[in-house]
């Protein structure tokens, strides 16, 4: 009788949770959702990545550098470096290697990095100025000339300039058998300019140009106002991967990503700047314990303590300090001689004892207190007392002449 209603309260409960779970499923939407986590590891690190790839899957030999040493085993003939890094600390003789490279035959691909100052007549930039090649902002350029009045144009010439003109923001590069111009996103906001008339190709948007090629002796050099078309979220738009293409083609590739090292401070202030900013607190505080005083000040004397007595004691102190007790010692007895053949002429002619006996008798004074007092003063220093006793002696002996 007892488990019929234990089976019966089950039964109600597997029911009604039964029930639940119909009713929830039944609710229940179901939904895909794409969380983007962002670049991997190896794109974040590497701006370049998609460039390299493209170049690989187009056949191309591909290999990336650090720093201009590896120019030292790399060779010209059939060799693209793409120098993409930044210039700025790159030295003279640096910049004749790079240039030394193209014209044995290597193709040289650099960044114009900064403008052309009129004034200087330089933009500080050593390849570019070496070049002869000007990068300027668009916005100085001078406004071209105003067209032709209506009725005086060429129909034709204006459908021309229409079509040319249909992406003024991109860049356009001609090709000969081509009836179409590829399309490149450059930065129009620069324009670069060829002071020597050096350049065989070049490419264009409606008012600048960004693109310039020449020979350097054997070689080629190709200058662009900027490098961020190949990077990884833009090398895919417009014709951006095709002019990569175009200017590495038929040769092996080498992607310079730093013309210079970072030095021992800025590598520090990057990865460590949590401990460089502890060894500075470290380092103040300890100027800080150094330099405190150990004591309170002492006040500084009136000058009415400022008396005779207290000159002679601190010039006394001096000489002592300076001149040391051998010195003063032999200056008191060099006194007393000085007098001793005031009041007895011949007195440097006689022997040490004679000299004794005689300032004996001059001063009265006991043999053993002459002798004493005019005994060779000894190399090493005396203690306070024998210092004292002995200038005591001398100044006895002096007295009593």
């Amino acid at each position: 009788m007892k488990r019929r209603p234990l089976f019966y309260l089950l039964s109600a409960t597997v029911l009604v949770l039964g029930l639940l779970a119909i009713y929830l499923l039944g609710r229940v939407t179901t939904y895909q959702e794409e969380v983007k986590q962002g670049p991997a590891p190896e794109v974040a690190a590497n701006p370049y990545l998609a460039a390299e790839n493209f170049l690989r899957g187009r056949g191309l030999q591909v290999q990336r550098a650090d720093g201009l040493e590896r120019l030292a085993d790399l060779p010209s003939v059939g060799q693209t470096l793409l120098l993409l890094g930044e210039r700025d600390r790159i030295t003279p003789r640096q910049n004749e290697r790079l240039l030394e490279w193209a014209a044995r035959g290597g193709h040289l691909l650099v960044v114009a990095e900064r403008l052309y100052d009129e004034d200087k007549g330089e933009s500080g930039d050593l390849l570019l100025d070496r070049l002869g090649i000007q990068q300027l902002r668009s916005k100085d350029l001078e406004k071209p000339a105003e067209d032709a009045a209506p009725d005086e144009a060429d129909p034709e010439q204006e459908a021309e300039s229409d079509d040319a003109d249909a992406y003024p923001e991109l860049t356009k590069l001609y090709l000969e058998n081509e009836k179409a111009p590829a399309y490149i996103g450059f930065d129009t906001d620069f324009h670069l300019y060829d002071s020597q008339n050096r350049a065989h190709a070049w490419a264009n948007s409606a008012r600048t140009t960004h693109l310039l090629q020449l020979q350097y002796g054997e070689g080629l050099i190709s200058v662009v106002t900027d490098a961020w078309i190949w990077q990884n979220g833009k090398i895919g738009e417009y014709d951006n991967a095709w002019l990569l293409w175009y200017l590495t083609q038929d040769s092996a590739v080498t992607l310079l990503y730093r013309a210079d090292r970072d030095n021992l401070a800025s590598l520090l202030g990057r990865y460590f700047p949590e401990a460089l900013a502890a060894f500075a607190l470290l380092l103040a505080l300890g100027l800080w314990h150094v330099g405190q005083r150990s004591g309170p000040l002492q006040p500084l004397p009136a000058l009415s303590r400022r008396q005779l007595q207290e000159h002679l004691r601190g010039s006394a102190d001096f000489l002592l300090r300076r001149s040391g007790q051998r010195t003063l010692l032999q200056d008191l007895q060099q006194d007393i001689q000085r007098r001793a053949r005031r009041r007895h002429p011949g007195f440097e002619r006689l022997g040490v004892a004679e000299q004794w006996q005689t300032l004996g008798r001059l001063s009265r004074l006991p043999p053993g207190h002459v002798s004493q007092a005019m005994r060779p003063v000894p190399d090493k220093r005396l203690s306070a007392a024998d210092f004292t006793r002995q200038v005591a002696h001398l100044q006895t002996l002096r007295n009593a002449l």
